[in-house]
């Protein structure tokens, strides 16, 4: 903890703290929603910490609590985090060997990927990654305990309106870097393809396919040093 306390700054610091405690709330929705299901109380706490994964949890507890077999639910859980294979392209350096490696590989999630890649350097990569993800291996069992105790209260939890707090943390934290016109146009080009989709594919999904805007943004070149241009 002293190394990642050294390696990002106050603002990191910030940004990540934010994003886990969002993820904590929806966890909070999440446990709710399983348990009004039918789940028993430590059902979203295991599954929290074994998968750690919002929307595939999500998916597998609507799609048995509407009737269908646990199997069914397994597969499309498998599918949603098929997302996860480009991730783990996106950065196999920061993972790390051995045991770090397999506890690194359980922390992969949208989060510590966008986390990561967003830093200069090796180290901060490596910092970022880990302090988000440990904070939403803490965070997203946390909430997700919360909410089953909530859940065992409240009837309708969707009054709540917990659901909103993660797309609205995450929306302030990326609008800053929208000043970018290629990377705004890579953006709304990704959203217009999440939302065409979102329709007839399972939770999840649309965002893989909103990957396939990213070859619009095509960082300009450095320009050459007065010694290269001579």
């Amino acid at each position: 903890m002293r190394s990642l306390a050294r390696t990002l700054d106050r603002g990191l610091w910030r940004d990540i703290a934010l994003v886990c405690l969002a993820v904590g709330v929806i966890g909070v929705s999440y446990g709710a929603i399983a348990v009004t299901s039918g789940f028993p109380w430590w059902f979203p706490v295991l599954m929290g910490s074994l998968v750690l994964a919002a929307s595939s949890e999500f998916l597998f507890v609507g799609i048995v609590a509407a009737g269908g077999s646990p199997i069914a639910a397994l597969l499309a859980a498998l599918l949603v985090n098929a997302r996860h294979l480009p991730f783990g392209l996106a950065v196999p350096d920061v993972l790390g060997r051995g045991w770090r490696g397999l506890l690194g590989t359980h922390l992969m999630n949208d989060e510590t990927v966008v986390f990561a890649i967003a830093q200069d350097g090796l180290p901060r990569k490596r910092a970022a990654y880990w302090a988000c993800g440990l904070g939403i291996l803490a965070c997203w069992p946390a909430g997700a305990s919360l909410g089953a105790l909530l859940g065992s209260v409240v009837s309708d939890t969707d009054a709540l309106g917990l659901d909103a707090m993660f797309p609205a943390v995450i929306m302030a934290l990326i609008v800053p870097a929208m000043k970018d016109p290629k990377l705004r146009r890579t953006a709304l080009a990704g959203v217009a393809l999440a939302l065409a989709t979102t329709s007839f594919l399972p939770p999840g999904l649309p965002v893989l396919v909103a990957l396939a805007a990213l070859p619009l943004f095509t960082p300009a070149a450095a320009a050459p040093t007065e010694g290269a241009a001579r």
